[in-house]
């Protein structure tokens, strides 16, 4: 299947949580594409370093400094944009491993309000501009633990659930739109900052997700998917993507050489 060239009216992709990880693989490969990518992040050095790179590499990119989970700071940020053509809502993260027992529900709330609000307040701030461009196209990065459960992430588990159902519903409510919904899954990732973060810079911790698993994913894999994705002729819409390391059968079952 061909790999679709963006029209001028839909060659910009909007990024967030491109500071590093997923997000600023996904703009590295989205540039090489041929797309203008705007970088968005909380961490203005990060995006700003990359929105350099890519330029320097030949690319088109810039820089805008921005947290999903303010709603005016997001709006502001859309206003700048009569049409786009791509939103990769990459902004997320998990925080903790407790049980529900003893979870800390300030936890729960920031995942909740970074993964599921987040991701609301820029598709509906930009969901405009998508539609204007006549070829659209909305990914949302979930996770597995958007499809299944596991012991100890119940928090990230409901979070990445609601990015799940925000896709899926939204996918139903503008069928017949120019705009097309995706949503790519992966399961074992590592990256430098991922578990890092949940675990509160505790780099054992960290360590111990990815004991003995010989190739985990990596977040140049997952940019290659999303982008593989996004490129696809318009009509062909890629629902759900799961994707996750050969050692890995679900998120409860990983084989490790130990």
């Amino acid at each position: 299947m061909a790999t679709a060239v963006p029209s001028a009216a839909s060659r910009i992709a909007v990024v967030t949580g491109a500071s590093g990880g997923i997000g600023a693989a996904t703009a590295r490969q989205l540039a090489a594409a041929g797309y203008r990518v705007v970088l968005t992040a909380r961490r203005k050095d990060r995006i700003e370093a990359l929105a350099e790179e890519i330029n320097a590499g030949g690319g088109q990119a810039t820089a805008y400094a921005l947290d999903v989970t303010d709603r005016a700071a997001v709006d502001e940020f859309a206003s700048a944009f009569r049409t786009i053509g791509v939103l990769v809502n990459n902004a997320g993260g998990a925080l903790g491993a407790d049980p529900v027992a003893t979870g800390d529900p300030a936890d729960w709330r920031t995942m909740y309000e970074t993964n599921v609000i987040g991701t609301l307040h820029v598709t509906q701030a930009l969901l405009p501009a998508l539609t204007a461009s006549g070829d659209g196209t909305v990914v949302v990065v979930s996770s597995t633990a958007g499809h299944g459960t596991y012991e100890g992430g119940g928090g990230y588990v409901a979070a990445k659930h609601g990015a799940h159902v925000l896709a899926e519903t939204l996918r139903l409510e503008i069928v017949g739109t120019p705009v097309r919904v995706i949503e790519i899954a992966p399961g074992m990732v590592k990256t430098d900052e991922f578990a890092l973060t949940r675990f509160g810079g505790d780099a054992q911790k960290a360590a111990r997700v990815y004991e003995g698993v010989a190739e985990p994913l990596t977040a140049d894999d997952v940019a290659g998917t999303i982008a593989w994705a996004v490129t696809r002729p318009s009509h062909v819409n890629v629902d759900l993507l799961v994707l996750r390391p050969r050692a890995q059968a679900s998120n409860t079952k990983v084989h490790r050489e130990l």
